[in-house]
């Protein structure tokens, strides 16, 4: 694919994440991606030949590697399991926050939205957030938490987080955040 074409599809793919964060995957339009995208309508079909099922997959899928890699570099930088909840809600609840509470968790409104009606949505849904919780599992266990323990518990760190994070929007308040944090310390022990 030519240069040209590689930036009018990652442009498409932006585009819709940012859409498909707001409204939701129903609230948003084709027409909608191609201006926020500044594309051509046939560049649509061409890059996306499976329609605004595959745009909205590929641009789910991107957020979620983009949130799977904030947390596994934050991961890398916190002291503890604890300075890293932290700071992957001060990170997302930061980024909330600047949008206005427009945006909260890049998967979460698309994930409530379709893991009931469309299958493959929800596959990529549910394969982001399976790879955030592998990231907590990870540092759980290199913290010394045996693996069976840190599955689970990673898990648990992740519902709160992303409970945080929809409270928070639903309500365009951090309050949620700092309570979560504060839940979080209490389940890590801390």
């Amino acid at each position: 694919m030519a240069i040209k074409g590689e930036q009018t599809r990652a442009r498409l793919i932006d585009a819709a994440r940012t859409l498909v964060e707001e409204r939701g995957y129903y609230g948003t339009g084709l027409n909608e991606v191609i201006e926020a995208g500044r594309a051509p309508r046939g560049s649509l079909y061409h890059h996306f030949p499976g329609g605004k099922d595959q745009l909205a997959a590929e641009a789910v899928a991107a957020s979620g590697r983009e949130v799977d890699a904030l947390i596994r570099s934050l991961a890398d930088e916190a002291a503890s399991i604890g300075a890293l909840i932290n700071a992957v809600l001060d990170a997302l609840a930061g980024r909330m926050e600047a949008a206005g509470y427009a945006k909260g968790c890049p998967i979460a409104t698309v994930a409530l939205e379709v893991a009931a009606t469309h299958d493959a949505l929800q596959q990529v849904c549910a394969d982001a957030y399976d790879g955030w919780e592998r990231a907590l599992a990870d540092r759980l266990v290199a913290d010394g938490h045996p693996r069976g323990e840190a599955e689970g518990l990673a898990c648990s760190l992740l519902a709160l987080i992303e409970g945080a994070l929809v409270l928070a929007r639903t309500r365009r308040s951090l309050v949620p955040v700092e309570r979560a944090r504060r839940s979080a310390a209490v389940l890590l022990g801390a």
